[in-house]
C-alpha cells in the first residue's frame, strides 16, 4: 500500500476519532433530540417549524449514548445513530490499523462497502429509522 492511501487512512481515522470524541463531550438529550445545540449549532429548523423530526433527528443524542456503552438507549433514541456510532468505532480501528501497517484489508473493505447495496442498505435504515422517529416523536 503506497503512502499516500496510508496518510488516507490515519486522516479517516482522526475524523471517526474526532466524531467519537465530540460524542463523548456532548451530554445526552433526555428528549432524545436537540444535543447538538451543545456544539453550538442552532436548533433543527424542522422541529421548530413543524414540530416533526428531521431524517437526522436524534443522531448526536444517539452517538452520545453509544460511546458511553448505553447502546439500547443509543438505538431507542435513532437506530441509524446508533449504527453509526458503531460503524464510526469499527473504521477508527480499521483505518488506524491499515494506516499503521500497509494492510490492504483497508482497500478491500473500501471496495466491499462502496458497492451499491451497502449504501442502498444505509439508505433503507435511515429511511426506517426516520419513520420510527415519526412513530416514537
Amino acid at each position: 500500500m503506497g503512502w499516500w492511501e496510508r496518510v488516507g487512512n490515519l486522516a479517516c481515522a482522526l475524523v471517526c476519532f474526532a466524531l467519537l470524541w465530540t460524542g463523548q463531550k456532548v451530554e445526552p438529550s433526555g428528549t432524545g433530540h436537540g444535543s447538538h445545540v451543545q456544539l453550538g449549532l442552532p436548533m433543527c429548523a424542522w422541529v421548530m417549524r413543524f414540530d416533526k423530526p428531521c431524517p437526522t433527528c436524534g443522531m448526536t443524542t444517539a452517538v452520545a449514548h453509544a460511546v458511553r456503552g448505553e447502546f439500547l438507549n443509543s438505538v431507542v433514541v435513532q437506530p441509524a445513530g446508533a449504527a453509526f456510532a458503531l460503524g464510526a468505532a469499527a473504521l477508527f480501528w480499521l483505518s488506524l490499523y491499515v494506516a499503521a501497517t500497509g494492510s490492504a484489508v483497508g482497500r478491500m473493505a473500501g471496495r466491499a462497502l462502496l458497492q451499491g447495496r451497502w449504501l442502498w442498505s444505509a439508505g433503507v435504515l435511515v429511511g426506517v429509522s426516520w419513520a420510527y422517529k415519526f412513530l416514537t416523536w
